[in-house]
């Protein structure tokens, strides 16, 4: 039944994505980034609606998105294609850090280039690194928040990966807080893991972490510590109570 539900959730969420992608172009010349933004992300909250429908993921918010301090750094957990999903529109309008090959992808890659992302060249890490920083300053003056996943890729569940200092140094030199997310989306959406399993994703976000005067080191640490705290402390998502997949369950 796994298998079925989430054979019937991937139909519409590459379905979908296509759809979300042609019109994202469509729209690209005739409205505004503020519209533009608001219409492409109508997909990304299908997607949260029909994950609930076929496979019974749901989610729940402990905090608030402090809009009072938009814009942001927003520096979250990164273990599935969930929080890219909800991450995108929640805190919106955001720019994203993607690999430039992306934008190759028809209609997926063309629809993710309308959100005004910050495209990098991975080959080049040095290069990479200062693209980062003046486009993530100049897409907060621009009034966008920056989202950034500090561990740079997704991490299996229940592992730490290394936190980079970018956004930290970003958000000092933008002179713009820092707010951070954690969830467990990890455990019902797993990274390269066809099935999808029913549960509630937890997402917890921070009180706003301020940068004036502080050391970019400490306060990545600061946010680290704070977003595996809070995954530590959250219940299962799954239904089943399992956390970790091992290579039985993940079939």
């Amino acid at each position: 039944m796994l298998k079925l539900r989430s054979f019937i959730f991937a139909i519409g969420y590459n379905g979908t994505s296509a759809l979300a992608g042609l019109i994202a172009v469509i729209i690209w010349p005739i409205f505004p980034y503020s519209w533009r933004w608001r219409i492409v992300t109508c997909w990304n909250r299908f997607v949260m609606f029909w994950i609930r429908i076929c496979c019974g993921v749901r989610f729940e918010i402990i905090g608030n998105k402090h809009a009072d301090h938009f814009p942001c750094v927003v520096m979250a957990k990164h273990q599935s294609t969930w929080e890219t999903m909800f991450l995108q529109y929640y805190f919106g309008p955001v720019s994203t850090i993607l690999k430039k090959e992306l934008f190759r992808i028809p209609f997926f890659g063309w629809g993710l280039a309308s959100l005004r992302p910050i495209a990098i060249d991975r080959s080049s890490p040095v290069q990479a690194l200062k693209e980062i920083k003046k486009k993530g300053i100049e897409r907060l003056q621009q009034g966008n928040n920056f989202l950034i996943f500090p561990e740079g890729t997704r991490t299996p569940v229940g592992q730490v990966g290394n936190y980079a200092r970018s956004g930290a140094d970003i958000a000092i030199s933008a002179g713009v807080p820092i707010i951070a997310v954690a969830h467990n989306a990890g455990e019902c959406w797993p990274h390269k893991h066809f099935i999808k399993y029913p549960g509630t994703i937890r997402v917890v976000i921070s009180e706003p972490f301020q940068t004036e005067g502080k050391d970019r080191k400490q306060l990545t640490e600061d946010v680290k510590n704070w977003i595996e705290g809070e995954i530590a402390k959250m219940p299962p998502a799954r239904n089943d109570g399992v956390r970790v997949l091992t290579e039985n369950t993940a079939s």
